[in-house]
């Protein structure tokens, strides 16, 4: 049999959005590194023939580029008119590719395994429909005014998921045959149409991305097992008269800057080396060298983006980050919020995770002759 899935995206994402702030669809929110869609798309390819995916072509076409799918095609203003558009483009198809059986699955479900699209599939040798649906287990409460209104029997009560399964050529003509009716659920056209829909066993873990808590599940199902690593950085300037100071990404006030090829960002830079050595990706020198003249007087702020998106090219993430300035003068305190907010920002984390502090020699050492500026980092990392 040729089995072809429809992959829905056409949805908005309404009550995700609503309780995240997100303005992004949430098939196409990043789930382990990629789109929400796209590991969808890679559950459903080893067991048919073909996806179509319905949606917005260029978003689609930007989160499924490399996987073997048909041309993306837009979707209508409900989910029946975007399960319609996906059934005309397969019905396009040359007659010898046309699809025996056609699943329809929503591209915010990213963790479908095999064995739930098997049980829907098999279920399609004895009925023309088949989703797949987990039995209710919680009491059920009807609510009215803020108030219980009752309570609902759960008995023969059951959650649908998908991938729904149907005869292709008995769906789309359902499907044309019911263009002024809105239905929600696919199954619903062949139950109203008096065809028998089978329940087969689905899954938990098979989840519809809607709220900000199913997101952090998905991460637990999908994601890497993330190992922490440490990274310790240590960096020393020397004082030089006619800059400005730089600090951890702040301009300081003081009478000298410090010295050296880029800003000479003394924290910035004991915190890049933290985080490579995190990664066990060398140095700050290794990624920008000195003797190249690009680096120049550069803002170091651009070598803390890079070591930032380093982690997250590695599917880690940063837990913390403590940095601890060493001089006599400036004084640190008055500073080290709008440091903390800084290091953050460049590091796309929430500021509690950023650590900005400072310490005396006891007018010991360079430090205390007030000769140069140093500065320890210590960072902790998750990663595959």
């Amino acid at each position: 049999m040729r089995v072809a899935a429809i992959l829905l995206a056409a949805g908005t994402g309404s009550r995700y959005a609503a309780t995240t702030g997100s303005s992004i669809p949430k098939q196409y929110v990043l789930l382990a590194g990629q789109p929400v869609i796209r590991h969808a798309a890679q559950a459903l390819l080893p067991h048919v023939t073909f996806i179509q995916p319905v949606g917005d072509p260029a978003s689609l076409n930007e989160a499924l580029e490399g996987l073997k799918i048909l041309p993306p095609v837009a979707g209508g203003e409900t989910r029946q008119a975007s399960v319609r558009a996906g059934l005309e483009a397969l019905d396009k198809l040359p007659e010898a590719e046309k699809p025996d059986i056609v699943l329809v699955h929503d591209g915010a479900r990213p963790y479908v395994t095999a064995q739930v699209i098997g049980n829907v599939v098999s279920a399609l040798e004895q009925h023309p429909g088949a989703i797949p649906a987990v039995p209710v287990a919680d009491t059920l409460k009807r609510e009215k005014d803020g108030v219980i209104d009752g309570t609902v029997p759960r008995d023969h009560l059951y959650r649908a998921q998908t991938p729904q399964g149907f005869r292709f050529g008995l769906f789309l003509d359902l499907h044309r045959g019911a263009a002024s009716i809105s239905a929600t659920d696919d199954a619903k056209l062949l139950e109203d149409a008096g065809f028998s829909v089978a329940l087969v066993a689905g899954d938990e873990d098979n989840i519809k991305l809607t709220y900000e808590g199913d997101l952090v599940r998905l991460e637990r199902l999908i994601g890497p097992t993330l190992l922490p690593r440490v990274g310790l950085g240590y960096d020393v300037h020397a004082f030089e008269e006619g800059r400005p100071l730089i600090l951890c990404g702040i301009t300081v006030p003081h009478t000298k800057g410090l010295a050296g090829h880029s800003d000479a960002d003394v924290g910035i830079h004991a915190l890049c080396d933290a985080i490579y050595g995190a990664l066990a990706e060398g140095d700050i020198g290794r990624h920008f060298p000195p003797s190249q003249n690009e680096w120049k007087n550069a803002d170091s702020a651009r070598f803390l983006v890079h070591a930032g998106q380093r982690i997250r090219e590695r599917g880690g993430m940063l837990v913390n980050a403590d940095l601890t300035l060493i001089c006599e003068r400036p004084k640190i305190g008055p500073h080290s919020e709008a440091m903390r907010k800084r290091l953050a920002d460049l590091l796309e984390v929430d500021v509690d995770r950023i650590s900005v502090k400072a310490t005396t020699s006891e007018r010991l050492g360079f430090t205390g002759r007030e000769e140069g500026i140093a500065c320890t980092a210590t960072v902790s990392v998750l990663v595959p």
